[in-house]
């Protein structure tokens, strides 16, 4: 089975994505911001949407999805959504699994830069009662973000928390860098409910993502310090290499961590 593959982004992510040539997936159009209509690379919506595909993979940002993902959906295409931090909006989220309902497709959530979802998830059938994610990242990851107005970033010396509350708030005030914190959300007891600690650490030089979580199945801590992307240092470099292997298993015969 051969999966038709449409890409919206050209950046850390979906440069990857395309370098992989996996096998089974036939990447047919790639739907970009600037000008640019070269080889499969279009910046026009519907040359891009003229396409068949099987699925479609975001990797843009949060306007993207509400740009392009009812389109996607009611196209017949399953959609993988990176920018999760885009489902703070309810009304969005919702329309979204109403299209992926009426047309009988996917709306996919990958692990992408998170891990421990598949435990998060489980628990939650048994019922959560608290989860918190943290995430650290050195100061240039919050250059650009509303961090400025409070922290001098290029002066700090100690780690700082730059905002402590509902996934929901941080996610949205954040929408760069802290989209799995909307995926822990999403798996596990709500936007609402999770608890979102933001730092920036200059003492770090890599991102470090903590998930604890409790209830009735016990207690557990996860722990990542992943490197940083090169192309963009508000993410780092395993959220391309997730993205790559949730894409790979649209094809496989074998799903691990399902």
């Amino acid at each position: 089975m051969t999966i038709r593959l449409g890409l919206i982004g050209y950046g850390a992510i979906g440069k990857h994505v395309e370098a992989a040539r996996l096998d089974d997936i036939d990447l047919i159009a790639v739907l970009v911001k600037r000008p640019r209509n070269v080889g499969q690379l279009t910046h026009e919506p519907d040359r891009f949407f003229s396409h068949r595909f099987d699925a479609v993979a975001e990797c843009a940002g949060h306007d993207a999805v509400r740009a392009h993902g009812e389109r996607v959906l009611e196209g017949g295409a399953d959609f993988l959504v990176t920018s999760v931090g885009a489902f703070t909006d309810t009304a969005l989220f919702d329309r979204l699994l109403a299209a992926a309902k009426a047309s009988a497709r996917r709306l996919i959530l990958p692990s992408a830069g998170i891990g421990a979802l598949d435990i998060l998830s489980g628990a939650a059938v048994g019922g959560l009662e608290s989860v918190t994610v943290t995430v650290r990242k050195d100061p240039t990851a919050w250059k650009g973000t509303v961090a400025e107005k409070s922290l001098d970033l290029d002066t700090l010396k100690e780690p700082q928390v730059v905002f402590d509350g509902p996934v929901r708030e941080g996610a949205r005030l954040y929408p760069q860098n802290v989209n799995i914190s909307a995926a822990a959300a999403l798996a596990g007891i709500g936007l609402d409910k999770t608890r979102l600690v933001i730092v920036a650490d200059p003492t770090i030089d890599t991102h470090i993502v903590e998930l604890e979580a409790g209830g009735a199945f016990g207690r557990f801590t996860f722990r990542e310090d992943v490197a940083i992307s090169e192309e963009n240092r508000k993410t780092g470099k395993l959220v391309a290499m997730a993205i790559v292997k949730s894409i790979r298993q649209l094809a496989s015969p074998l799903i691990v961590a399902a």
